[in-house]
Protein backbone atom coordinates (compact mmCIF):
# COMPACT_ATOMS: atom_id res chain seq x y z
CA UNK A 1 0.00 0.00 0.00
CA UNK A 2 1.45 3.15 -1.24
CA UNK A 3 -0.33 6.73 -0.03
CA UNK A 4 0.51 9.59 0.91
CA UNK A 5 -2.51 9.38 3.62
CA UNK A 6 -0.54 7.23 5.57
CA UNK A 7 1.81 9.84 6.56
CA UNK A 8 -1.10 11.43 8.44
CA UNK A 9 -1.45 8.94 11.06
CA UNK A 10 0.60 10.59 13.57
CA UNK A 11 1.05 12.21 16.73
CA UNK A 12 2.80 15.21 15.79
CA UNK A 13 6.43 16.37 14.16
CA UNK A 14 8.13 16.14 17.90
CA UNK A 15 6.67 13.32 18.51
CA UNK A 16 8.56 9.74 18.26
CA UNK A 17 5.66 8.30 16.12
CA UNK A 18 5.87 11.05 13.53
CA UNK A 19 5.11 11.57 10.33
CA UNK A 20 8.91 11.66 8.71
CA UNK A 21 8.59 7.42 9.29
CA UNK A 22 6.47 7.15 5.90
CA UNK A 23 8.59 9.95 4.17
CA UNK A 24 11.63 7.75 4.94
CA UNK A 25 10.15 4.68 3.85
CA UNK A 26 8.83 6.33 0.50
CA UNK A 27 12.23 7.90 -0.32
CA UNK A 28 13.64 4.72 0.16
CA UNK A 29 11.29 2.47 -1.66
CA UNK A 30 11.51 5.18 -4.80
CA UNK A 31 15.14 5.23 -4.60
CA UNK A 32 15.07 1.07 -4.78
CA UNK A 33 12.41 0.43 -6.80
CA UNK A 34 11.53 3.41 -9.55
CA UNK A 35 13.97 3.81 -12.41
CA UNK A 36 13.68 6.44 -14.37
CA UNK A 37 10.26 7.14 -13.85
CA UNK A 38 9.42 3.02 -14.57
CA UNK A 39 8.16 0.95 -11.69
CA UNK A 40 9.75 -2.57 -10.77
CA UNK A 41 7.33 -4.78 -12.82
CA UNK A 42 6.67 -7.08 -10.60
CA UNK A 43 5.19 -4.41 -7.69
CA UNK A 44 1.80 -3.12 -8.13
CA UNK A 45 1.02 -0.27 -6.06
CA UNK A 46 -2.30 0.59 -4.39
CA UNK A 47 -3.41 3.79 -3.39
CA UNK A 48 -4.40 3.29 0.58
CA UNK A 49 -8.24 3.61 1.77
CA UNK A 50 -10.23 4.33 4.67
CA UNK A 51 -11.98 1.80 6.98
CA UNK A 52 -15.68 2.23 7.47
CA UNK A 53 -17.03 2.00 11.26
CA UNK A 54 -18.73 -1.51 10.61
CA UNK A 55 -14.83 -2.65 10.06
CA UNK A 56 -13.87 -1.00 13.31
CA UNK A 57 -16.65 -2.62 14.66
CA UNK A 58 -14.87 -6.19 13.92
CA UNK A 59 -12.85 -5.91 16.42
CA UNK A 60 -13.26 -2.91 18.29
CA UNK A 61 -16.32 -1.46 21.19
CA UNK A 62 -18.70 0.90 19.86
CA UNK A 63 -18.01 2.86 23.18
CA UNK A 64 -14.43 3.18 22.16
CA UNK A 65 -15.44 4.22 18.22
CA UNK A 66 -17.13 6.83 19.64
CA UNK A 67 -14.75 7.91 22.01
CA UNK A 68 -12.44 7.94 19.66
CA UNK A 69 -14.30 9.93 17.07
CA UNK A 70 -15.44 12.83 19.41
CA UNK A 71 -11.91 13.61 20.63
CA UNK A 72 -10.70 13.24 17.30
CA UNK A 73 -12.66 16.63 16.65
CA UNK A 74 -11.54 18.75 19.70
CA UNK A 75 -7.63 17.57 19.34
CA UNK A 76 -7.43 17.61 22.94
CA UNK A 77 -6.61 14.80 25.84
CA UNK A 78 -5.40 11.29 25.49
CA UNK A 79 -7.04 8.24 24.01
CA UNK A 80 -5.15 5.85 26.65
CA UNK A 81 -3.49 6.67 29.97
CA UNK A 82 -0.98 8.97 28.29
CA UNK A 83 0.71 6.80 25.55
CA UNK A 84 -1.62 8.21 22.80
CA UNK A 85 -2.82 11.35 22.15
CA UNK A 86 -6.15 12.65 20.70
CA UNK A 87 -4.62 14.60 17.72
CA UNK A 88 -6.60 16.39 15.78
CA UNK A 89 -8.20 14.49 12.76
CA UNK A 90 -6.88 10.90 14.19
CA UNK A 91 -10.20 9.19 13.16
CA UNK A 92 -9.69 9.57 9.83
CA UNK A 93 -6.16 9.05 9.35
CA UNK A 94 -6.43 5.84 11.57
CA UNK A 95 -9.10 4.76 8.92
CA UNK A 96 -7.03 4.91 6.28
CA UNK A 97 -4.06 2.90 8.10
CA UNK A 98 -6.81 0.11 9.24
CA UNK A 99 -8.74 0.03 5.35
CA UNK A 100 -5.16 0.21 3.49
CA UNK A 101 -4.54 -3.41 5.76
CA UNK A 102 -7.80 -4.90 4.34
CA UNK A 103 -7.39 -3.70 1.05
CA UNK A 104 -4.34 -5.65 1.08
CA UNK A 105 -5.99 -8.67 2.21
CA UNK A 106 -8.84 -8.39 -1.04
CA UNK A 107 -5.97 -8.86 -2.96
CA UNK A 108 -4.01 -11.18 -1.90
CA UNK A 109 -7.37 -13.15 -1.50
CA UNK A 110 -8.25 -12.42 -5.15
CA UNK A 111 -5.42 -13.61 -6.48
CA UNK A 112 -4.32 -10.19 -7.70
CA UNK A 113 -0.65 -10.28 -6.05
CA UNK A 114 1.24 -12.83 -4.42
CA UNK A 115 2.28 -10.74 -1.17
CA UNK A 116 1.24 -7.08 -0.02
CA UNK A 117 3.59 -4.63 2.32
CA UNK A 118 1.76 -1.70 4.12
CA UNK A 119 4.13 0.58 6.01
CA UNK A 120 1.71 2.23 8.25
CA UNK A 121 0.25 -0.86 9.70
CA UNK A 122 1.26 -3.53 12.37
CA UNK A 123 -0.60 -1.07 15.30
CA UNK A 124 -0.72 -3.75 17.75
CA UNK A 125 -1.11 -2.17 21.02
CA UNK A 126 -4.96 -1.19 20.73
CA UNK A 127 -7.02 -3.12 22.94
CA UNK A 128 -10.48 -3.69 22.08
CA UNK A 129 -11.96 -0.76 24.30
CA UNK A 130 -8.86 1.57 24.20
CA UNK A 131 -5.79 3.04 22.72
CA UNK A 132 -2.42 2.04 23.79
CA UNK A 133 1.84 2.83 22.71
CA UNK A 134 0.91 5.20 20.11
CA UNK A 135 -1.98 2.53 18.74
CA UNK A 136 -5.20 4.07 17.80
CA UNK A 137 -7.58 0.89 16.19
CA UNK A 138 -5.43 -2.52 16.14
CA UNK A 139 -5.45 -3.05 12.33
CA UNK A 140 -4.04 -6.41 13.07
CA UNK A 141 -6.96 -7.68 15.24
CA UNK A 142 -9.57 -6.46 12.74
CA UNK A 143 -7.40 -8.32 10.34
CA UNK A 144 -7.89 -11.52 11.92
CA UNK A 145 -11.76 -10.84 12.30
CA UNK A 146 -12.03 -9.27 8.39
CA UNK A 147 -10.28 -12.88 7.30
CA UNK A 148 -12.71 -15.07 9.12
CA UNK A 149 -16.20 -12.80 8.50
CA UNK A 150 -15.41 -12.04 5.34
CA UNK A 151 -13.53 -15.04 3.19
CA UNK A 152 -14.06 -17.66 6.20
CA UNK A 153 -10.41 -18.35 7.01
CA UNK A 154 -10.13 -19.76 10.16
CA UNK A 155 -6.61 -21.26 10.65
CA UNK A 156 -4.40 -17.50 10.87
CA UNK A 157 -0.78 -16.86 11.60
CA UNK A 158 0.10 -13.63 13.66
CA UNK A 159 4.69 -13.51 13.56
CA UNK A 160 5.08 -10.48 15.47
CA UNK A 161 9.23 -9.32 15.76
CA UNK A 162 8.65 -6.17 16.47
CA UNK A 163 11.04 -4.84 19.68
CA UNK A 164 7.62 -4.72 21.67
CA UNK A 165 5.08 -7.10 22.65
CA UNK A 166 2.08 -7.32 20.66
CA UNK A 167 0.13 -7.34 23.81
CA UNK A 168 -3.21 -6.16 21.68
CA UNK A 169 -2.97 -8.95 19.69
CA UNK A 170 -1.94 -11.46 22.01
CA UNK A 171 -3.85 -11.06 25.23
CA UNK A 172 -7.78 -10.38 22.89
CA UNK A 173 -6.74 -14.08 20.99
CA UNK A 174 -5.31 -15.51 24.13
CA UNK A 175 -8.07 -18.30 24.04
CA UNK A 176 -8.34 -18.56 20.31
CA UNK A 177 -7.04 -21.97 19.26
CA UNK A 178 -7.38 -21.25 15.78
CA UNK A 179 -4.59 -18.46 15.67
CA UNK A 180 -1.13 -18.68 16.18
CA UNK A 181 0.98 -16.15 17.54
CA UNK A 182 4.61 -16.37 17.28
CA UNK A 183 5.85 -13.11 18.72
CA UNK A 184 9.71 -12.02 19.42
CA UNK A 185 10.06 -9.06 21.27
CA UNK A 186 12.59 -7.17 23.90
CA UNK A 187 12.23 -8.80 27.09
CA UNK A 188 8.87 -7.60 28.85
CA UNK A 189 11.01 -7.34 32.57
CA UNK A 190 12.99 -4.41 30.08
CA UNK A 191 10.42 -2.68 27.76
CA UNK A 192 6.67 -1.58 27.41
CA UNK A 193 4.40 -2.86 27.66
CA UNK A 194 6.21 -4.94 30.12
CA UNK A 195 4.29 -8.39 29.04
CA UNK A 196 5.10 -11.59 26.56
CA UNK A 197 6.31 -13.64 29.24
CA UNK A 198 7.82 -17.54 27.46
CA UNK A 199 5.49 -19.40 30.07
CA UNK A 200 2.03 -17.80 28.23
CA UNK A 201 1.73 -19.56 25.59
CA UNK A 202 -2.51 -19.43 25.44
CA UNK A 203 -5.52 -20.31 27.77
CA UNK A 204 -8.03 -22.54 27.39
CA UNK A 205 -8.37 -24.86 24.40
CA UNK A 206 -5.85 -22.33 22.91
CA UNK A 207 -2.79 -23.61 24.56
CA UNK A 208 0.14 -24.84 22.85
CA UNK A 209 -0.49 -22.16 20.15
CA UNK A 210 1.06 -18.88 21.11
CA UNK A 211 4.94 -18.70 21.16
CA UNK A 212 6.61 -15.68 23.42
CA UNK A 213 10.13 -15.34 22.38
CA UNK A 214 11.52 -12.21 24.57
CA UNK A 215 15.00 -11.13 23.92
CA UNK A 216 17.11 -9.69 26.52
CA UNK A 217 18.44 -5.72 25.58
CA UNK A 218 21.41 -6.11 23.66
CA UNK A 219 20.51 -9.52 21.57
CA UNK A 220 21.89 -9.81 17.96
CA UNK A 221 21.54 -11.57 14.84
CA UNK A 222 22.86 -14.75 15.67
CA UNK A 223 20.76 -15.03 18.84
CA UNK A 224 17.34 -14.36 17.16
CA UNK A 225 18.26 -16.58 14.33
CA UNK A 226 19.06 -19.63 16.31
CA UNK A 227 15.57 -19.20 18.39
CA UNK A 228 14.15 -18.90 14.69
CA UNK A 229 14.34 -22.57 13.60
CA UNK A 230 11.69 -23.64 16.68
CA UNK A 231 9.40 -20.90 15.23
CA UNK A 232 9.28 -21.78 12.02
CA UNK A 233 8.71 -25.45 13.41
CA UNK A 234 5.91 -24.01 15.27
CA UNK A 235 4.25 -22.24 12.41
CA UNK A 236 4.63 -25.44 10.05
CA UNK A 237 2.89 -27.70 12.72
CA UNK A 238 -0.27 -25.10 12.71
CA UNK A 239 -0.25 -25.04 9.29
CA UNK A 240 -2.02 -21.68 8.68
CA UNK A 241 -4.50 -20.41 5.98
CA UNK A 242 -3.38 -16.97 5.76
CA UNK A 243 0.15 -15.55 7.47
CA UNK A 244 0.10 -11.87 9.06
CA UNK A 245 3.66 -10.29 9.88
CA UNK A 246 3.92 -7.91 11.71
CA UNK A 247 7.68 -6.33 10.75
CA UNK A 248 8.63 -3.41 13.11
CA UNK A 249 11.91 -1.64 12.33
CA UNK A 250 12.77 -0.84 16.14
CA UNK A 251 13.61 -4.20 17.20
CA UNK A 252 17.31 -2.77 14.66
CA UNK A 253 20.76 -1.45 16.47
CA UNK A 254 20.00 2.35 17.21
CA UNK A 255 16.39 2.53 17.77
CA UNK A 256 15.86 5.27 20.21
CA UNK A 257 13.39 3.64 22.72
CA UNK A 258 14.65 -0.11 22.38
CA UNK A 259 17.58 -1.47 22.95
CA UNK A 260 17.73 -5.09 20.61
CA UNK A 261 20.75 -4.81 18.41
CA UNK A 262 19.12 -6.75 15.26
CA UNK A 263 20.00 -5.68 11.87
CA UNK A 264 17.44 -5.31 8.71
CA UNK A 265 19.00 -9.14 7.82
CA UNK A 266 17.43 -10.46 10.15
CA UNK A 267 14.22 -9.06 8.61
CA UNK A 268 15.32 -10.42 5.05
CA UNK A 269 15.74 -13.71 6.72
CA UNK A 270 12.20 -14.16 8.32
CA UNK A 271 10.69 -12.97 5.53
CA UNK A 272 11.72 -15.76 3.09
CA UNK A 273 11.16 -17.82 5.56
CA UNK A 274 7.55 -16.89 5.93
CA UNK A 275 7.08 -17.03 1.98
CA UNK A 276 8.02 -20.90 2.30
CA UNK A 277 6.00 -21.30 4.76
CA UNK A 278 3.01 -19.56 3.01
CA UNK A 279 3.87 -21.04 -0.44
CA UNK A 280 3.85 -24.50 1.53
CA UNK A 281 0.45 -23.70 3.68
CA UNK A 282 -2.04 -20.61 2.34
CA UNK A 283 -0.85 -20.41 -1.21
CA UNK A 284 1.52 -17.95 -0.49
CA UNK A 285 -1.00 -15.36 1.22
CA UNK A 286 1.43 -13.12 3.32
CA UNK A 287 0.88 -9.88 4.37
CA UNK A 288 3.64 -7.73 6.07
CA UNK A 289 2.92 -4.24 7.74
CA UNK A 290 5.53 -1.65 9.11
CA UNK A 291 4.88 -2.15 13.17
CA UNK A 292 6.79 -0.27 14.89
CA UNK A 293 10.56 1.87 14.49
CA UNK A 294 11.83 5.31 15.13
CA UNK A 295 14.93 5.55 13.96
CA UNK A 296 14.77 6.65 10.38
CA UNK A 297 17.35 5.10 8.58
CA UNK A 298 16.06 1.01 9.78
CA UNK A 299 12.53 2.37 8.85
CA UNK A 300 14.17 2.72 5.43
CA UNK A 301 16.24 -0.14 5.10
CA UNK A 302 14.10 -2.60 7.53
CA UNK A 303 10.97 -2.30 4.83
CA UNK A 304 11.97 -2.28 2.01
CA UNK A 305 14.56 -5.02 2.36
CA UNK A 306 11.28 -6.97 3.42
CA UNK A 307 9.73 -5.64 0.08
CA UNK A 308 12.55 -6.55 -1.43
CA UNK A 309 12.64 -9.87 0.01
CA UNK A 310 8.99 -10.56 -1.48
CA UNK A 311 10.22 -9.34 -5.43
CA UNK A 312 12.89 -11.73 -5.30
CA UNK A 313 10.23 -14.73 -4.73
Amino acid sequence: MFGDELANYHFGEQHPFGPKRYWAFKEEFESRFINEGQLNKKILLQKPQQANETQLALFHTQDYINKVKDLSETGEGYLDCGDTPARKGIYHSARFVVGSTLKAIDLIMKKDCHFAFSPIAGIHHATRNSAAGFCVFNDCGIAIEYLRKKYNTQRIAYIDIDAHHGDGVFYEFEEDPDLCIVDFHQDGASLYPGTGFINETGKGKAIGTKLNIPLPPNSTNKIAKALWKNAENFIDQFKPEFILFQCGADSLAGDPLTQLKLTAEFHTYVTSRLIVLANKHCAGRLLAMGGGGYNLENIKVAWNDVIESMIKT
